[in-house]
């Protein structure tokens, strides 16, 4: 499959407009640390952007029912996106996701099934075959190119901070924002206890981690256990660096976005704040934007 190009994302980012909520940036005071507000989506975070594009495309196509697997955020949002476009909707969890999540899911219409983290993958994919349902994965194209509208929204000079779990937000950022000022760094950060996709970027292949590695970040949103194939393509490409962070400081960060911004931050869309409250020092001059991807929790 070829990778996601600007006219790609613009597409989406038009198809989308009317459904979501145009998020600005805002500045940290006293900081050059500027926050893009994607838990203030409806469903709480990005990934409706992702999911709005990518169910309305296979919804023209006639599709009937989708399925998807994911730790909580990306389900949420194939329901909501499902529930507007008239489709059936399944949906896989792990038994460790937050109830906030699985209610939500099961409120937009989902059928929601309940499985231990490493079966995931598996049961999305026996459920389909039976149902006859189509998955929608949390790195396909059409995914890639929502979630890149939200680097459409950001500025363009400094460095852009992005939370990565598969990869899907920040493949579809960095194309978007290295299309638009290619001089941005955009920076993937992960927590140390589950930083496959840091692996990878060092490696320069996709590194996976086992599932009982990465469970152990408080952060849900960013537990998977290795980038997504067409993710990691995008991110090998136009990527500048990955960071890592601890467990105390994704804590202090949501605190910090709670006290200075009145913002919800669940852990997983603090840890780009938390890179900046850790890295800052060596990150390049000038502004720092990081997107606040989730506040479900």
């Amino acid at each position: 499959m070829s990778l996601v190009t600007l006219a790609d994302i613009e597409q989406a980012a038009h198809r989308i407009g009317p459904h979501i909520r145009h998020t600005k940036p805002r500045r940290v005071p006293g900081e050059r640390l500027w926050v893009a507000p994607e838990n203030r989506q409806p469903t709480g975070s990005f990934k409706v952007r992702g999911a709005l594009n990518a169910v309305a495309r296979l919804a023209e196509r006639g599709v009937a029912h989708v399925v998807a697997q994911s730790s909580g955020n990306h389900a949420r949002a194939i329901a909501y996106a499902a529930s507007r476009h008239g489709l059936r909707v399944t949906v896989v969890l792990p038994d460790t996701a937050p109830e906030v999540k699985v209610t939500a899911a099961r409120e937009q219409g989902a059928e929601v099934v309940i499985v231990p983290p490493a079966l995931r993958a598996e049961t999305c994919a026996a459920l389909a075959g039976h149902l006859g349902a189509t998955i929608v994965g949390s790195d396909d194209f059409d995914v890639i190119a929502g979630h890149g509208s939200v680097g459409l929204d950001l500025p363009a000079s400094g460095t852009v901070l992005v939370p990565v779990c598969n990869g899907g937000l920040l493949a579809g950022v960095a194309v978007a924002v290295k299309a638009c000022a290619p001089s941005v760094r955009v920076v993937g950060v992960e927590p140390e206890l589950a930083a496959d996709g840091a692996a990878s970027f060092r490696a320069g292949r996709r590194v996976a981690w086992p599932v009982e590695e990465t469970y152990r970040t408080i952060a849900d949103g960013l537990r998977a256990p290795s980038l997504g194939a067409l993710a990691w393509r995008h991110i090998h490409r136009y990527v500048d660096d990955m960071l890592t962070v601890d467990e105390a400081t994704i804590a202090e960060a949501a605190g910090l976005l709670h006290a200075s911004l009145s913002e919800r931050a669940e852990p997983s869309g603090a840890v780009t704040t938390a890179a900046y409250l850790l890295h800052q020092d060596a990150l390049p001059p000038g502004p720092v934007t990081a997107v606040l991807s989730g506040g479900n929790f």
